[in-house]
């Protein structure tokens, strides 16, 4: 198995497929257990849902980038459900729900009735729960990976007191001058950004489980919300690696895999966790 795995890495889109795979469970981890905590999780499968309905629009026109048009009406929808989130006649769980349930209805619609493919559930079906697109990147999608990656993370450590604080108490930060509104908005996009690149990798179905699972996990064994942040970032990153290197040797879909993975260390966490 060493040499096969030897043998697939020799090849450059195996390596874009890791490098990117790593990059975006590193980001994905780190805004989770901010999400977690604010009890906000469930955006990451409302905004998988608005991605995958800009994409089924964008399909359709044929434009050449997709994440020109996916990414601003993602980053858009993050930043409405925020704001209707706060309203206190459509609470936030609501707002997701309306949006995640109507982007993903009306993306299936319009790759059902304008799609120029002839296998147009293949489409849906490889969208939702991931595809081998993951092992076609290109040089200029990694490099926008990477650059996007690197801006998540550069922001997260130098924004790391802010963001701590908004997450556990926002009306003490917002007592002691932190503008808590902006920094929301700006986990909010981040997170849109996220979902966006994470979208080959698993599919907009399954994306969720990238910002859910490592924090939940690392949320069993750890107590410090610096230790959660570390913890979480090594199991999705190693969680991401595993999934698709067994994809690769056993032809399983990459996204399933991988969110299997994260499922054993979840479970083997929280036996962990109890036995302490």
């Amino acid at each position: 198995m060493i040499e096969e795995i030897r043998f697939y890495i020799s090849y450059p889109f195996v390596r874009y497929a890791l490098i990117v795979g790593t990059l975006i469970a590193l980001c994905s981890s780190l805004l989770g257990v901010s999400l977690v905590l604010k009890r906000f999780s469930y955006i990451g499968d409302g905004l998988s849902h608005v991605a995958f309905g800009a994409l089924a629009v964008a399909s359709v026109f044929n434009l050449t980038n997709n994440t020109l048009v996916v990414m601003p009406v993602t980053i858009a929808a993050a930043i409405l459900l925020l704001r209707t989130g706060q309203n206190t006649k459509l609470y936030g769980d609501s707002a997701i729900a309306m949006v995640s349930v109507g982007a993903l209805a009306v993306g299936y619609l319009v790759m059902n009735l304008f799609s120029t493919s002839a296998n147009a559930s293949g489409d849906v079906c490889s969208t939702l729960f991931g595809s081998t697109s993951i092992l076609t990147l290109t040089r200029a999608e990694v490099a926008l990976c990477i650059v996007m990656s690197v801006i998540v993370v550069v922001l997260f450590v130098l924004l790391y007191n802010r963001i701590f604080a908004v997450t556990f108490d926002e009306n003490f930060a917002r007592a002691t001058g932190v503008k808590a509104q902006l920094y929301n908005t700006l986990i909010a996009v981040i997170t849109a950004i996220i979902i966006v690149l994470a979208m080959n990798l698993v599919g907009s179905l399954l994306v969720s489980a990238l910002v859910v699972f490592p924090a939940l996990s690392a949320m069993r064994v750890i107590k410090s919300f610096k230790g959660v942040v570390i913890y979480s970032a090594v199991i999705s990153v190693c969680c991401s690696l595993v999934g698709i290197t067994l994809s690769i040797l056993f032809s399983t879909p990459v996204g399933s895999t991988i969110v299997a993975a994260n499922i054993v260390v979840f479970i083997g966490n929280c036996i962990a966790g109890r036995k302490r």
